[in-house]
């Protein structure tokens, strides 16, 4: 199949107008001649299917709750909106809890219908977390870092594991994160570490900062903290929830000033009640209530979001990211950090043909899955 007459968003990270083609589901002579049966696409911009690292349900339902069905009903809810790879996180529960709901993940691997988004990993969100800065987690599963219990979910899911989190100033943090590095991507998150743990953490093997300002000590110039540490290590990228409710528009500028284009993730942190309407809601084990877009556990406290990442995207356009910038941060550098970038991420030939086609303002017109139109 051919298309032509389309502003392709390149592995440049800049649209060019040009013609692509698409073989078995794949890329093939992007920025190529022109074909006489090519589909005029009539100058729309085409970008990669967006990849969300970092969420955790949609429609009702939670990765959590270890149901293959549901991971489908997010998979596909995800593909219409544009996100057409995911890598659902966890939460603090028990492990035999997320060793069902990493076995969900991999049955949904092995039986993902064709117009569902692709999981390609999982975010082990929790229980190596610290108590101060639990956020929405259940404090009740806490736990210090344990990398055999790592090792053993890892192992029952087939490796699936793409981005563990951990708090590096907890007891045994550092030997944790040096040989987790070695089975996926180490994040700092949920964490209440100064600057110098923090330091020992990406010295360690950190390069990943989970949903950037939350659920972290702020700023203070006499004790600059995670961020700052962060920051000065250019392998660390940095996840961050754009929706408008968790991050201010100025600090979103901000966090792509300090962290520039090319170590941005944004995410969605989505929960459950995602696409639904307002009311009650449940997130490890916790009430969770939306209420005009913004959810909240009963004590007030922020949880996740209600918000997709193609809307997240959107808004950082909104909020004065380039629309390049934010399309390179909710594509090619969330393929990287879960080490899909040989398969999705960019439109590139050989790469899978999961595709987007929007206006000049990133409204979306089609969402294509390995060259299949939904």
């Amino acid at each position: 199949m051919n298309f032509k007459n389309a502003n392709i968003y390149t592995e440049q990270f800049r649209f060019e107008r040009g013609a692509f083609s698409v073989e078995d589901g794949r890329f093939c002579k992007v920025l190529g001649e022109e074909t006489p049966d090519a589909i005029d696409l009539q100058g729309a911009y085409v970008i990669p299917g967006l990849i969300d690292v970092h969420t955790h349900g949609n429609s009702g339902a939670d990765f959590s709750d270890g149901d293959a069905a549901g991971v489908e009903k997010m998979a596909k809810y995800l593909a219409k909106n544009g996100v057409t790879s995911f890598a659902p996180a966890s939460m603090t529960l028990p492990y035999e809890t997320l060793e069902k709901a990493f076995a969900s993940a991999r049955a949904f691997v092995d039986a993902r219908p064709s117009d569902a988004a692709a999981l390609r990993g999982i975010q082990m969100e929790g229980p190596f977390f610290s108590e101060k800065k639990k956020g929405a987690q259940n404090g009740a599963y806490l736990r210090n870092p344990d990398f055999e219990a790592f090792k053993a979910l890892q192992n029952g899911c087939g490796g699936l594991v793409r981005i563990v989190d951990v708090a590096p100033e907890l007891l045994g943090a550092e030997e944790f994160i040096r040989k987790a590095k070695t089975l996926c991507t180490v994040s700092i998150a949920h964490t209440d570490a100064d600057y110098d743990a923090a330091r020992k953490g990406i010295a360690a093997g950190v390069t990943h900062l989970t949903h950037l300002y939350n659920a972290m000590p702020a700023i203070h110039h006499r004790k600059p903290g995670v961020i700052a540490a962060a920051a000065e290590a250019e392998q660390v990228s940095a996840e961050l929830i754009s929706d408008g409710q968790h991050v201010h528009p100025a600090s979103v500028r901000l966090a792509f000033r300090i962290f520039g284009a090319s170590r941005m993730v944004l995410i969605s942190d989505s929960l459950r009640c995602c696409g639904m309407p307002d009311g009650e809601y449940e997130l490890g084990g916790q009430q969770v209530f939306l209420q005009g877009g913004i959810a909240r556990l009963a004590d007030g406290t922020i949880a996740g979001s209600a918000t997709n990442l193609f809307e997240c995207m959107q808004r950082a356009v909104s909020f004065g990211i380039s629309r390049e910038d934010a399309i390179r941060a909710a594509t090619y550098n969330p393929a990287r950090q879960i080490g899909a970038l040989s398969e999705v991420g960019s439109i590139a030939d050989g790469k899978c043909a999961d595709f987007v086609v929007c206006d000049a303002e990133l409204n979306r017109k089609e969402v294509w899955l390995a060259g299949r139109k939904l």
